[in-house]
Order: structure tokens, then C-alpha cells, then sequence
């Protein structure tokens, strides 16, 4: 049985910021009004309501979140209770590898003839 103060649907844009998966509703609006938002696999405006057991995508910081609306709150709260209201269908992220070595930083300027040879030793794979 639910809590009687636990609605049984709510705007997305604020289940969103309660459920701690954006840090402001005002982003949640944002993503949702950019098209980073569906639910049941139809685009979501900021107003589209859920309920339990609806299937929400999300692209959040260039992450693809699949949930499943397990409680619909109104307003934010702590960690260990916002994971409870939602289950996490997300695939596991593809961690790609890095190869270690010289990076220029952007912004930087000019890199020095020294960093230019680094880096093209690095590109080039040999020992020059």
C-alpha cells in the first residue's frame, strides 16, 4: 500500500529533480524541452505525467538512463531514499581505453616543439 502522502502521479520535470537524476527542475525542464526525455517511448514535455511502473529514457549527462517508475514524489530527497523510487534498467556503460601519454591542454596556446615531438612520437607509435 502506498503512503498517503505519495501521489499517484506527477509531472516528470519534477520527478526528475526529486528522484536526484538532474540537480535542478529547471534542467529537468531543459532536457525534457531539448527532446532528452521519453516516457514509454513517446518524447515528454515537462508536464507529462508519471506513474508507476512507466518506463522513462533519459540522456543525462551524455549518459543514457533507462528507469522504471517505482514511486512518483513531488519533492527532492536524500540518496537512499531516491533510489528506492525508481529501478534502474540503465545498460552498463562501455569503458573505452585511454592510452597514456602526453595530452595537450586545450587553451594552452601553441604546444612547445618539445610537447609537438612527444605527441607525434605518441601518434605515430615509434620510437623516432
Amino acid at each position: 500500500m502506498a503512503d498517503p502522502g505519495t501521489p499517484v502521479e506527477t509531472r516528470i520535470d519534477r520527478w526528475l529533480c526529486a528522484v536526484r537524476l538532474v540537480k535542478t527542475r529547471p534542467l529537468a525542464t531543459e532536457l525534457c524541452d531539448g527532446g532528452h526525455v521519453r516516457v514509454n517511448g513517446s518524447p515528454a514535455k515537462p508536464s507529462t505525467r508519471v506513474r508507476p511502473g512507466d518506463r522513462v529514457e533519459a540522456r543525462i549527462a551524455d549518459r543514457e538512463r533507462v528507469l522504471e517508475v517505482v514511486r512518483p514524489i513531488e519533492s527532492r530527497v536524500g540518496a537512499p531514499v531516491a533510489v528506492t523510487c525508481y529501478v534502474d534498467h540503465t545498460p552498463p556503460a562501455v569503458v573505452t581505453e585511454v592510452r597514456p601519454g602526453i595530452m595537450a591542454v586545450r587553451g594552452e596556446g601553441r604546444p612547445s616543439k618539445r610537447l609537438r615531438r612527444e605527441l607525434e612520437r605518441l601518434r605515430l607509435g615509434g620510437d623516432r
